[in-house]
């Protein structure tokens, strides 16, 4: 008798071995991040499950899983669907400057039956992949410094510059910075980086006055005087600083938050969720979320570390730079010390193309340590 592929000890050891391959410290994390949040929404909408919590742990729930499934698709799949994925989300992109769905004064979603979503967040693992699948068959010598180098910075740019148009700032310097991290671990000369650097200061005045919108401007100039303007544009900044103070080292309790309760504080279920947590856990609870964080990081960074292949490695650190620049950039605006762009804090904000975006990411970085052995190839090897 013939057995079945189903029942060949060799075929389910093989996936037995797989799914045992997952980081579940990694998957651990990421579940305390998002239960963070769930718990966060809950407190903030007055005690109740709908709308925001319950949606948040569903989704959590759904793309955990998808997660999963994910992080046992074999790499040279990923490298196969690099540059389509990457073409297909450029696409999306250009839909959205074509028949895009405007809300509050933007447009940034496609919208397809009932659902709407946002193009730039997938935008942001197409973006990964197409630089790791580019450099993982160029020289060290190129990556470091060469014409070829026209080639990642176009990928890079033009959809920077789509989505600032939309226009949506934060995003587009999302981008623009993963974009920027990838060439960076590929090896890019730091000479390049300087000039780079130099470039963009320079470049800043000029665009400040002719690529910005009005009120993208007065954001940049009142996040450092918010109070010259309580009531406008210095609202948003004034309101979380008062929350995060109002915190102290141990926060006023769950639930208690007198700024998210009494709908002081905008934007509380997504961009200025950290400002809610703040007041309620204190600084205690913040430095305990961000702990979370760069545990996440780090764990993330080792599997890049480990992989055999070099599409593997700026893979895996390409998407654990956007998550790290997602931290970075919502907690500094939250404390002041950025302008308020419309980043949300991953896992913790209410948002499910964003969760979608971030948990496709990590189960790319699953694949990554499930397969760090695989052999990836730029030619007839590879499977595409």
């Amino acid at each position: 008798m013939i057995a079945s592929a189903l029942t060949r000890p060799g075929e389910r050891d093989r996936w037995i071995v797989k799914f045992g391959d997952i980081d579940w410290m990694l998957c651990g994390l990421l579940c305390l991040v998002a239960g963070a949040g769930g718990l966060m929404l809950y407190s903030i909408d007055g005690s109740k499950w709908t709308p925001w919590a319950a949606h948040h742990v569903i989704f959590f729930g759904l793309f955990f899983l998808l997660m999963l499934v994910l992080a046992l698709v074999d790499l040279r799949v990923w490298f196969g669907l690099a540059y389509p994925l990457y073409a297909v989300s450029l696409l999306m992109l250009l839909g959205v400057e074509a028949a895009g769905d405007i809300s509050l004064g933007a447009k940034r979603w496609l919208a397809v039956g009932g659902a709407k979503f946002q193009p730039s967040d997938i935008m942001k693992i197409g973006l990964v992949l197409g630089l790791a699948r580019f450099y993982h068959s160029t020289s060290s010598d190129d990556a470091r410094l060469s014409w070829k180098l026209l080639i990642p910075l176009g990928m890079i740019g033009l959809p920077a510059l789509l989505v600032a148009h939309q226009p949506d700032l934060g995003t587009a310097i999302m981008l623009a910075a993963t974009g920027l991290a990838v060439m960076f671990m590929a090896g890019l000369s730091l000479r390049l980086v300087a000039a780079g650097v130099v470039a963009i200061a320079a470049a800043a005045p000029a665009a400040f006055m002719f690529v910005l919108h009005d009120y993208q401007r007065q954001r940049l100039t009142t996040f450092l005087h918010p109070e010259t303007d309580p009531s406008g544009a210095g609202y948003h900044t004034l309101q979380a600083k008062i929350a995060l103070g109002s915190g102290g080292l141990l926060g006023k309790g769950y639930g208690l938050g007198s700024q998210s309760q009494l709908n002081f504080l905008p934007e509380k279920q997504t961009d200025f969720i950290f400002a809610s947590l703040a007041e309620e856990f204190g600084f205690v609870g913040c430095f305990s979320l961000l702990a979370l964080y760069a545990a996440v990081v780090v764990i993330a960074l080792r599997i890049a570390s480990i992989s055999h292949s070099h599409f593997g490695r700026l893979a895996a650190g390409g998407v654990t730079a956007t998550f790290a620049i997602y931290v970075l950039i919502n907690a500094a605006m939250v404390m002041g010390l950025a302008p308020v762009v419309g980043v949300p804090m991953p896992l913790v904000s209410y948002g499910g193309t964003v969760m979608l975006s971030v948990m496709i990411g990590f189960g790319l970085v699953q694949a990554v340590k499930v397969h760090r052995y695989t052999e990836v190839t730029s030619g007839k090897g590879a499977l595409i």
